[in-house]
């Protein structure tokens, strides 16, 4: 029996998938990388917001139509939050598999086509890898307790529960002994890591992120660790003192403020402002002077008045952050910004956000000059066709310390790989050139 796996939504999402496939490779089934010669195609839904969701309930339709006799196993978030209503309103799904049970996998798929229905158990580092090589995600909690107004994860994932710190010690170990060089450590809010745990106190110190980095950094060999999303809120100023003595711990720090205006932040359900915000990026600087800092700003929300969004653009200004992503507020019902009075036009939405956007290229094209000239290492990640820029010649894409995956710019290798270097792999360079938002580098 074959499966063909779909995949949307975040890295979160990802990870899911991944285990997903190896528990049913262990059962005894075959990945494929054609739809058309599966079984059972697998749709790993995402529900974060309404276009999000669309897609994946697209996504089932269209294979349906092309193929009617596939089954079609919907999985993810959205099979997590609209069980009920998707069995009753989506007939191209064949089941239903929500993210809380993607550890059912075996089972469901063996209901709708009859295939292998017993899986031995399959450990996180043991899963395929859908990514670059080289680089994994290393999801360490699940779940949130935040509780922002505008976000439906808590939602769909739960209150947060935090993996235990032996697990995922050893998940890296598995993974790093299989040539991974990149971890990069996700949940939905990393920040918050532990405080579930039945001895964790408000004001503990070390933090358990810091702890759990700790027995990480026992781990011999070279590799980076990469922490994404951490609230500004509630940062644990304590992981600066690793990284400034271990340089495996990458000083990359993905922080998402969504706004700075003190009345949208607190209809956001935050506590911090601009000031406060200010002054956490300024301690990350001054103790790491290589820090390199991606945010997230949410425009449009109920309320945000014009004199409140250019408090925001003020805020940019000053943060220079290296990276930015903008979004226009999405209503998701459920949430508590939902009902809330003050919608602010999609239009006018969409417009702050392009202004946003405008304002934040030069910024990241001025942040990455002072790469200029350096020695750095280089992930390689993959071979591409000749005639990329001004290029003849075939050439590589790889990432450096301030490029997270397939969010920020990248590496773009311009000397021929010497002999040995391969994808997935770290090597020294030395940062050239820029090409708008990507750096040129020679090895």
């Amino acid at each position: 029996m074959r499966y063909f796996l779909d995949p949307f939504g975040c890295a979160k999402n990802q990870v899911d998938g991944e285990n997903m496939m190896a528990l049913l490779d262990k059962a005894g089934w075959s990945a494929c990388d054609d739809a058309g010669e599966a079984d059972l195609i697998i749709v790993n839904s995402c529900a974060f917001i309404q276009s999000a969701k669309q897609e994946s309930i697209n996504a089932v339709i269209a294979w349906k139509r092309r193929y009617r006799e596939k089954k079609i196993l919907l999985a993810g978030c959205l099979a997590e939050r609209y069980q009920r209503e998707l069995a009753e309103s989506l007939s191209e799904a064949d089941g239903l598999l929500g993210s809380g049970e993607w550890d059912r996998v075996v089972p469901a798929a063996a209901e709708l086509t009859g295939g292998p229905a017993v899986s031995p158990p399959a450990a996180w580092g043991e899963r395929p890898l859908t990514g670059f090589p080289g680089s994994a995600y290393i999801k360490i909690s699940e779940g949130c307790d935040n509780n922002c107004s505008f976000c439906a994860i808590p939602l769909i994932r739960g209150r947060l529960r935090s993996r235990r710190m032996d697990d995922i010690a050893e998940e890296c170990a598995a993974l790093f002994g299989r040539g991974v060089k990149e971890f990069c450590f996700i949940g939905q809010d990393l920040a918050s890591y532990g405080k579930d745990f039945a001895a964790a106190a408000p004001d503990e110190s070390p933090s358990p992120l810091r702890l759990l980095l700790d027995k990480i950094a026992g781990l011999r060999g070279h590799f980076w660790a990469r922490l994404l999303y951490l609230h500004p809120d509630h940062f644990p100023p304590d992981i600066l003192d690793l990284m400034e003595k271990d340089e495996r711990f990458l000083p990359y720090f993905d922080i998402p403020f969504q706004h700075a205006a003190p009345s949208v932040l607190a209809a956001m359900g935050r506590s911090g402002n601009a000031e406060t915000y200010l002054a956490l990026l300024d301690t990350i600087r001054k103790r790491l002077p290589s820090a390199v800092i991606r945010s997230t700003f949410l425009v449009g929300f109920p309320g945000e008045t014009g004199a409140d969004f250019e408090h925001l653009l003020d805020f940019q200004q000053k943060a220079r952050f290296d990276w930015l992503g903008v979004f226009a507020y999405s209503r998701e019902e459920g949430t508590a910004a939902c009902g809330m009075k003050g919608r602010v036009n999609k239009k006018i939405a969409a417009e702050r956000k392009a202004r946003v956007e405008e304002a934040q290229g030069p910024v990241s094209e001025k942040q990455s000059e002072r790469f200029m000239g350096r020695g750095l290492e280089v992930l390689v990640e993959e071979k591409i066709g000749a005639g990329y820029a001004e290029h003849s010649a075939d050439i590589y894409l790889g990432r450096l310390y301030c490029h997270a995956p397939e969010v920020d710019g990248a590496a773009v290798i311009e000397s021929a790989l010497p002999r040995g270097i391969v994808p997935g792999g770290l090597y020294p360079c030395t940062v050239t050139g820029r090409a708008g938002i990507d750096l040129r580098v020679t090895l």
